[in-house]
């Protein structure tokens, strides 16, 4: 049955196989846990599906998700902000933290460290399997202040139903209300990396961290123990201050780590 689901897509459409695969495998690794099935997971790609599909890994087709010029992120930001819609903050919390949807969408009051300014979602959340910790700039702890006021319940932006999230598709149809039906929602990731790498001095390890991309070479991976944090802080700040100013176009150039 899993085959019979990704073989018709898995050489066209490699990247959307590849999530599909990955997401059938946690739903039945799920399932498991809470015993509706045996542990056995036939979505599993290590021995198993691996023998029954092409490896694309390297063959993939770079596929661009359509993503705003940062230079136009500060008057979007600020049309954002006049909505009063559900879907709004969940998108301003969305671009200022480069997160992705769905770690917003499921993001709890009890992952969310006010004190300390910091965003600490956990792996079985994470795409790539780790706990990412994201540094919490002015701006997004302005909208989790706003969310606090009408917080009912331990999801940070609760859906229309009590206990639910958000709709996966809400911050899509927000863009498409204000007339911005050309933009994904994942394609303001490329808008932040964009930005850094053209109008910041920041390090690709510091970028790439932030966006929580794994970095290096395995080897590089074993010497690089620290999450670059603090350096991290200090970009989303001024992610945060060039999405809020309809003037920015500097190049920031902080402490010469570059």
């Amino acid at each position: 049955m899993v085959l019979r689901a990704l073989r018709p897509i898995w050489n066209t459409k490699p990247e959307t196989a590849a999530r599909l695969r990955g997401r059938i495998e946690a739903v039945l690794d799920w399932a498991a846990v809470h015993g509706y099935r045996g542990r056995e997971n036939p979505a599993r790609w290590k021995g198993n599906l691996e023998g029954a599909l092409p490896n694309r890994a390297g063959k993939r087709l770079v596929e661009h998700l359509p993503a705003l010029p940062y230079a136009e992120i500060a008057p979007f930001m600020a049309a954002l902000r006049e909505r009063h819609e559900r879907a709004a903050p969940a998108l301003d919390f969305t671009i200022l933290t480069a997160a992705r949807s769905g770690e917003t969408l499921g993001a709890t009051w009890d992952e969310i460290d006010l004190e300390n300014k910091v965003w600490k979602i956990p792996a079985v959340r994470m795409k790539g399997g780790g706990e990412h910790r994201v540094p919490l700039s002015p701006a997004a702890l302005a909208v989790l202040e706003r969310m606090l006021a009408y917080r009912d319940g331990d999801l940070v932006f609760p859906g229309h139903k009590r206990g639910l999230p958000l709709n996966n598709m809400i911050m899509l149809d927000l863009l498409e209300r204000m007339g911005r039906d050309d933009l994904t929602v994942h394609g303001f990731r490329s808008t932040f990396r964009d930005w850094a790498a053209e109008r910041t001095s920041f390090r690709r390890e510091v970028v790439e961290m932030a966006l929580a991309h794994r970095v290096g070479t395995e080897v590089e991976l074993a010497y690089l123990r620290s999450d670059l944090f603090e350096w991290r802080r200090r970009l989303m700040d001024a992610w945060a201050q060039y999405c809020a100013d309809v003037r920015a176009g500097e190049v920031v150039f902080l402490g010469g780590y570059s």
